[in-house]
C-alpha cells in the first residue's frame, strides 16, 4: 500500500488536483457536513477554538484555519526561549550537517535546494533545523519562534507531494521540490529563516503581511526584499507569522552557535505551538 501510496503522488496532477480541493473548501455549500464529518474523523478539538459551532465557520477554510482562544497555547517563559512555530510532530530535528539537513532516514537535502538563495544558506552551513508536520487534525496557523524584522520572502514553486512520513521517507529532496515559502528574519540569534511547505491538497499559504501567497501565478521563484525599510514586517515572539490551507510542514533553520535545540525533542516528539523549541545562546 505505502508503495502504491507513493506512485501515485507521482503521476497525479498535484496542483489540479489540489486547487480543485481548494475550490471546494472555500464553498459554503455542504460545508456544516463537511466540517463536522472532518472533526470528528480527525477528532478536531474545536473547544479550544474561538468558534466552537461547525456551523458558525463560513466555509470549511475558514474551519481549517481557525483561531483558538486566548490561553489555549500558553508561551515557554523560559530564559532565552525560542518557541515551536506550530502544533504537529516534529519530523526531523537536529544538527545541518555542513549544507545538508535531515529529510528521513538515510536521506538528506541540501539548504541552498530548500531555500533557493545560495548566499542565505551560506549562513546557515553548521547551524541547527527543526522540522514540524502539521496533520489534518492539527491548529494551522504558523507563529514566530522569536522576534524578528523579515528581511526577504522568496515563493519557491514546485509540487504538492504529501509531506507525511510515509513519502518523507521515500521521496528523495521533498521539501526541496515542494511548492514553499521561504521566510527571512533578522532577530537576536542572527539569521532565522521559517519555511512554509505546501503539499497535496494544500489549497494555499497566506503570510500576516502580503495575504494569500501560493498559489501563485505565474508559477515562477519570486523574491520580496523587505530590508530597505519602506515596508517593515516586525514580528514579536509567538506572533502570527502565517497560515496553512489545510496540513503541511513548517521547517525552522538558525545559524551556527545561534541556538540549543530542547534535548528532549526528536523525530515524531507530538509538539504545540509555543512550547519550549530551543534556547538562544547569549
Amino acid at each position: 500500500m505505502p508503495r502504491l501510496f507513493i506512485f501515485l503522488q507521482y503521476v497525479l496532477p498535484h496542483h489540479g488536483f489540489s486547487r480543485i480541493t481548494g475550490w471546494l473548501a472555500g464553498g459554503s455549500f455542504l460545508k456544516n457536513v463537511l466540517i463536522k464529518a472532518f472533526a470528528s474523523h480527525y477528532r478536531v478539538n474545536l473547544k479550544e477554538a474561538e468558534i466552537e459551532d461547525p456551523e458558525q465557520f463560513e466555509n470549511f477554510n475558514a474551519f481549517f484555519t481557525r483561531a483558538l482562544k486566548s490561553g489555549a497555547r500558553p508561551l515557554s517563559n523560559a530564559e532565552n526561549a525560542i518557541l515551536c512555530p506550530a502544533d504537529g510532530a516534529i519530523s526531523e530535528i537536529g544538527k545541518i550537517e555542513e549544507d545538508r539537513i535531515l529529510q528521513a532516514k538515510g536521506r538528506y537535502y541540501s539548504v541552498a535546494d530548500l531555500l533557493a538563495d545560495k548566499e542565505a544558506a551560506r549562513h546557515f552551513e553548521g547551524g541547527n533545523f527543526a522540522t514540524v508536520y502539521l496533520s489534518p487534525r492539527d491548529y494551522h496557523r504558523v507563529h514566530m519562534p522569536l522576534a524578528g524584522k523579515l528581511t526577504k520572502s522568496i515563493y519557491v514553486p514546485g509540487k504538492l507531494f504529501s509531506v507525511n512520513r510515509v513519502t518523507a521517507d521515500s521521496v528523495p529532496d521533498l521539501f526541496a521540490r515542494n511548492e514553499r515559502l521561504v521566510c527571512l528574519f533578522d532577530t537576536e540569534a542572527g539569521l532565522m529563516a521559517v519555511v512554509l511547505v505546501g503539499a497535496m491538497i494544500v489549497a494555499g499559504i497566506e503570510t500576516v503581511w502580503s495575504g494569500q501567497v501560493c498559489p501563485r501565478r505565474p508559477r515562477q521563484i519570486r523574491v520580496e526584499d523587505y530590508s530597505g525599510g519602506e515596508r517593515d514586517v516586525i514580528l514579536e515572539t509567538g506572533a502570527e507569522l502565517g497560515r496553512f490551507k489545510l496540513g503541511s510542514t513548517a521547517i525552522v533553520l538558525f545559524e551556527p552557535g545561534a541556538a540549543t535545540l530542547h534535548s528532549e525533542l526528536q523525530a515524531n516528539s507530538p509538539v504545540q505551538m509555543g512550547q519550549l523549541l530551543a534556547t538562544r545562546n547569549t
